[in-house]
């Protein structure tokens, strides 16, 4: 008989510490997110692997990816600001609004004068229709397993913010530009609309990710550059623990506790008498807000502001007080 034991493992087998942690990966052009994630589970030994945010098979750049434990903390990350070096191609627009699509529609190419002018209208708080071609749910299925189906469902437009837009160079037909955005923005749809506003049409050439919250792509890892061998052990070593600096990264607060709430947390006990009086190190927004919870060196869980003030379970990631899950690592 197989006997379970604190940590997941199971008695007379030969046991791992359970691996949790993240890891900043620089995503290849030519292969889908989750292409990328196969030589990480196969370096960390895991199935329970996944990234926060998806980037298209010919985009390029920062992938966050979560193991174990850590997965489940997607939903805080995957809504985080982002930055893109995107290239518009004018004069041709696809029908998946990339260089893998087929030409759907033409137009001139415009002016540089004509390109900056309708700049302006799509910064700030915008309206913004998806692609067709997205991994966007309706009715149960993916809007791009639609469209291959020759379906073409209605793309309500939803809500989405640009923080900063600009030109970075103009050479005709294309045009490179910097975007700082919301979690939620299509950069393809962004190419597409600011063609139409200066009378053209255009796709998305290229499309790189340089930052997620407070994340950098020069700090990730090039799997290419590990080369051969030394990529597995490339993986492995780059993998992080999940602590303060994540969430100070993302722009998440933090509850400080003391490690006596770690076990109540794991018991569901209710948290407005463990967390009375205690005062999140960092902004804190309104009904919804999240928080990190460290109980003293560890890190226990995400809690959410109810409108009402108090304070709801999002995710316990502890666990347990045995061999414990937060620790990253083989």
């Amino acid at each position: 008989m197989k006997t379970t034991v604190p940590g997941g493992g199971e008695a007379g087998s030969s046991l791992r510490p359970e691996i949790s942690g993240f890891l900043l990966l620089d995503k290849s052009p030519g292969q889908t997110s989750f292409e990328a994630l196969w030589a990480v589970k196969k370096a960390l030994g895991t199935g329970k692997v996944g990234h926060t945010g998806t980037l298209d098979k010919f985009a390029s750049g920062l992938l966050i990816v979560l193991a174990g434990r850590a997965t489940r903390l997607s939903p805080w990350i995957s809504h985080c600001d982002k930055t893109y070096l995107a290239a518009i191609f004018f004069g041709t627009e696809t029908d998946t609004l990339d260089p893998e699509g087929s030409a759907a529609a033409r137009g001139p190419v415009p002016s540089r004068q004509q390109f900056e002018e309708v700049l302006p209208r799509f910064r700030g708080n915008i309206l913004q229709t998806p692609p067709l071609y997205s991994a966007i749910h309706l009715d149960g299925r993916r809007a791009s397993e639609l469209a291959r189906a020759g379906e073409k469902p209605e793309m309500k437009a939803r809500p989405v913010t640009i923080y900063e837009l600009r030109l970075v160079s103009w050479e005709p037909p294309l045009a490179r530009i910097l975007v700082r955005c919301s979690g939620g923005a299509y950069i393809r749809s962004l190419a597409r609309d600011l063609a139409l506003a200066c009378g053209s049409r255009a796709h998305l050439a290229e499309l790189r990710r340089l930052a997620v919250a407070g994340f950098s792509v020069e700090a990730a890892l090039c799997p290419e550059a590990a080369g051969g061998e030394g990529v597995s052990r490339a993986y492995r070593e780059a993998l992080r623990p999940v602590d303060r600096t994540l969430f100070e990264a993302l722009g998440i607060p933090r509850l400080e506790a003391g490690a006596d709430v770690l076990l109540p947390m794991i018991h569901g006990r209710p948290l407005d008498s463990l967390l009375a009086g205690l005062i999140p190190e960092g902004a804190l927004c309104g009904e919804g807000a999240p928080a990190a919870v460290f109980a003293g060196d560890r890190f226990a869980g995400i809690v959410e502001r109810a409108a009402d003030g108090r304070w709801n379970y999002g995710y316990v990631y502890a666990g347990d007080c045995g061999t414990g899950g937060t620790r990253a690592g083989l």
